[in-house]
């Protein structure tokens, strides 16, 4: 991510922030409709993140292209057109993560989106089938989303499920495990918390995982969840992955560092 990209991101967080009771889920889904009208068009994509171009200018359009949109969502989007981004793909991308946020933002305290994320992330990495229906380039976007309605509707949030059909009607190039572990990473952090994946060869009790969960937030500084994997290739130990960040604790890591040093 450039830097021209991280001002612009905060400066959309902290826009959203401000509009706060303002923002609703029809803010995030108007949010995702915006960002695939402007990425099926280069023309408009081109005009909408060209520094070059005035920013008052770019809101106009914005304002004349979705006037049918609630008040909150056009100004975000005005937001974002008139900051600067690194990259045509990282505009695009704020669009979604704005909208990720929003959608977040909306849910009610009950709702564990991001748990709900990674439960559907799972389902669909031990169903080969599936994972090529929803991630196959050939595949219809409308059947897919079918899919996903059948897949979550009445079992998982509506956020959720929003969230799900953006991803999967929008993947520009990225696989279903990683828009959904990217999606959950978002939502956590829009909570102000942060999203631990603990892998080991053993199921971890309860107990183990909070205790696991306090030592994570005091290094971190943020509070943290933990989505638990049970995954034999770990042997013993485990692997804990938090964003880009991975502690791995592993005696499948340990042995294979011992091969490297053997074979040196």
């Amino acid at each position: 991510m450039g830097s021209a990209t991280r001002v612009a991101l905060e400066e959309a967080e902290a826009r959203l922030a401000s509009l706060a009771s303002g923002v609703d889920l029809a803010t995030g889904e108007e949010l995702f409709a915006a960002g695939r009208v402007i990425g099926d068009s280069a023309q408009l994509r081109g005009a909408l993140s060209d520094p070059a171009i005035d920013g008052s200018a770019k809101t106009a359009l914005v304002r004349r292209l979705f006037g049918g949109f609630g008040s909150s969502s056009l100004e975000l989007l005005s937001t974002i057109v008139s900051s600067r981004w690194s990259t045509q793909s990282e505009f695009l991308g704020g669009i979604e993560e704005i909208g990720i946020r929003a959608v977040a933002a909306s849910a009610p305290s009950s709702a564990a989106i991001d748990a709900e994320l990674f439960e559907f992330g799972r389902a669909v990495a031990s169903d080969a089938g599936l994972e090529l229906a929803l991630g196959s380039k050939l595949g219809a976007t409308d059947q897919k989303l079918a899919l996903v309605d059948r897949l979550l509707r009445g079992k998982a949030s509506e956020q959720t499920v929003a969230i799900v059909r953006q991803l999967i009607g929008s993947p520009r190039g990225r696989r279903v495990g990683e828009l959904l572990r990217y999606a959950s990473t978002v939502v956590a952090d829009q909570a102000g918390s942060l999203v631990a994946t603990v892998s080991s060869a053993v199921p971890l009790s309860e107990a183990q995982l909070s205790r696991l969960e306090g030592v994570l937030a005091s290094q971190y500084g943020r509070p943290v969840r933990s989505n638990a994997v049970v995954d034999p290739r770990v042997i013993g130990g485990i692997r804990i992955r938090i964003g880009d960040d991975v502690i791995d604790g592993s005696v499948a890591t340990r042995l294979n560092d011992l091969r490297l040093q053997l074979a040196g």
